[in-house]
C-alpha cells in the first residue's frame, strides 16, 4: 500500500518542479528570482522543456498509482495545488525558487 503514496508524492513534487521551471522560463519571473532582465534563449527553452517533461512525468506517475479516471482527477488537483504553490512563492519569496535552476549566476544578494 505504500507504493501509491510514494508514486503520488513523486507526482506532486514533479508538478511543483514543472510549474516552477515553466514560471522561470518567463522573463518577469526570471527577473523576480535572479535579478537579471531575462533568461538566455537556450535557458528559456530548456526550462520550458524541463517543465513540460516534469508535468508529463507527474501524469505518468498518477496513472501508475491508480486507474485512469481517478489518476486524471488526482493529476488535475495536483496541478492546481502546484500552480498555487509556485504563485504564492513568486509573490512572497521569489528567491526561494533559485535552487530550481542553480546554474544561473543571478544578482548577488
Amino acid at each position: 500500500m505504500a507504493e501509491p503514496v510514494v508514486l503520488l508524492s513523486a507526482a506532486a513534487v514533479n508538478a511543483v518542479l514543472g510549474f516552477g521551471w515553466l514560471a522561470l522560463a518567463m522573463d518577469t519571473h526570471w527577473e523576480q528570482v535572479y535579478g537579471e532582465a531575462a533568461p538566455k534563449a537556450a535557458t528559456a527553452r530548456n526550462l520550458r522543456v524541463a517543465g513540460a517533461l516534469a508535468l508529463a512525468l507527474s501524469l505518468g506517475l498518477c496513472l501508475r498509482a491508480d486507474h485512469p479516471s481517478m489518476a486524471a482527477l488526482v493529476w488535475l488537483m495536483l496541478l492546481a495545488g502546484a500552480a498555487a504553490t509556485i504563485a504564492a512563492t513568486l509573490s512572497w519569496r521569489p528567491r526561494w525558487l533559485r535552487p530550481l535552476w542553480p546554474g544561473s549566476r543571478g544578482a548577488a544578494g
